[in-house]
C-alpha cells in the first residue's frame, strides 16, 4: 500500500510538472519504475498505459482554458502516435540503452539553448500567429513519439522546446497543444508495447496509481500555465531539460565520470538554472511595475 501511495504522489506531482511546462511526467514516472526494479520496456508501457487517462484530463482541461490549438494538435499528433507505436514495437525486442546517451545529448544543447535564449531576451514575437507546417510539425512528431515510446518519456522534451523556439505560438499553447496531443502518442505507444508484449511485466495496480495522481493534477495544471509569465516558463522548460538530460548522459557507458563529477556537475547546473530563474522574476517584476506606472499615468492623463 505504501508502494502505491507513493506512486500517486509521484503521478500528481509529475502531472503538475508536466501540465505546467509541457513535458517532464514520462521521464519522472519511467526513472522512479526503473529504480524499482521494472525493466525498461515494461516500464514505459506502464507509464504510457497511465497517460491515456492523465493526458485526456490535460488535454481536455488546457482546451477549456483556451490554451489549445486544434490543428497543431493533430498535424504533430498523429505522426507522433505512428512514431510512438514504432518506437514501442522496437523497444519490445531491443534494449534502447544505446541509444539513450545520443538522444540525451541532442536534448541537451536543445535544452541549453532555450535556457540561454530566455534568460536573455525572452520569446521572440515578430512570428507570433504565423502558422506552423505540415514540413515542420510531421517529422517533429515521428521523432519525438519515436523517442517517448523507447525513452519512456521524450514527448514534451522534444516537441515542447521544438515549438517554443519556432516563436509562433504562446508558451501557453505551446504547452496546451503538446499536452493534448500526447494523448494520441500514448494511446498509440500503449497498443505497440501491448502488441509486442502482451502484459507481460505491467503491474496495472501501479497503472491505476499513477492515472489517480495524475487526474488530480491535470485541472490544476492547467490553470497556472495561464499565469506563469512566458519568459520564466521558457527558462523552466530550458533548465529542466538540462538537468535530466545531463543526468542521463552521465550516468551511462558512454560518459566515464565519478560520483563526485556528477555531483559537481549537477550543482553547477541548479546554481545556473536558480539564477536565470531568479533574474527572469527580478526582470519581470520590473517590467510589470513600468507597465503599472504607465497606465497610471495614461488614467491621470485622461482625467484632466
Amino acid at each position: 500500500m505504501r508502494q502505491l501511495i507513493l506512486l500517486a504522489l509521484v503521478g500528481l506531482a509529475a502531472q503538475l510538472v508536466d501540465g505546467g511546462l509541457g513535458m517532464a511526467y514520462g521521464v519522472t514516472t519511467t526513472t522512479l519504475l526503473l529504480m524499482l526494479g521494472t525493466n525498461p520496456a515494461a516500464a514505459s508501457a506502464t507509464v504510457h498505459l497511465a497517460e491515456i487517462g492523465t493526458t485526456l484530463a490535460s488535454g481536455t482541461a488546457h482546451w477549456k482554458f483556451g490554451n489549445v490549438d486544434p490543428k497543431v494538435v493533430l498535424r504533430v499528433g498523429v505522426p507522433g502516435a505512428v512514431g510512438a507505436f514504432l518506437g514501442a514495437t522496437v523497444l519490445s525486442s531491443i534494449d534502447a540503452e544505446v541509444a539513450r546517451p545520443i538522444t540525451a545529448t541532442i536534448l541537451l544543447v536543445l535544452g541549453v539553448y532555450l535556457l540561454a535564449r530566455f534568460t536573455r531576451s525572452g520569446m521572440r514575437t515578430d512570428r507570433l500567429g504565423q502558422p506552423l507546417r505540415r514540413r515542420f510539425l510531421t517529422p517533429l512528431g515521428l521523432f519525438a513519439g519515436f523517442l517517448d515510446a523507447t525513452g519512456g518519456g521524450g514527448w514534451g522534451p522534444v516537441g515542447t522546446p521544438a515549438l517554443l523556439a519556432s516563436g509562433r505560438m504562446e508558451p501557453r499553447k505551446v504547452v496546451g497543444s503538446i499536452s493534448a496531443s500526447e494523448f494520441l502518442v500514448a494511446l498509440a505507444a500503449s497498443l505497440g508495447f501491448l502488441v509486442g508484449l502482451g502484459h507481460q511485466g505491467i503491474n496495472l495496480a501501479w497503472v491505476l496509481a499513477l492515472l489517480a495522481g495524475g487526474l488530480v493534477a491535470a485541472p490544476i495544471a492547467a490553470g497556472l500555465v495561464r499565469v506563469i509569465p512566458p519568459r520564466l516558463l521558457g527558462v523552466g522548460v530550458g533548465g529542466l531539460i538540462v538537468l535530466t538530460n545531463a543526468r542521463t548522459l552521465l550516468r551511462s557507458e558512454m560518459v566515464d565520470v565519478g560520483d563526485v563529477t556528477r555531483s559537481l556537475v549537477y550543482a553547477v547546473i541548479v546554481a545556473v538554472w536558480l539564477g536565470a530563474l531568479s533574474y527572469v522574476i527580478a526582470v519581470t517584476r520590473v517590467n510589470r511595475a513600468a507597465a503599472g506606472g504607465a497606465t497610471d499615468d495614461s488614467a491621470r492623463t485622461a482625467a484632466r
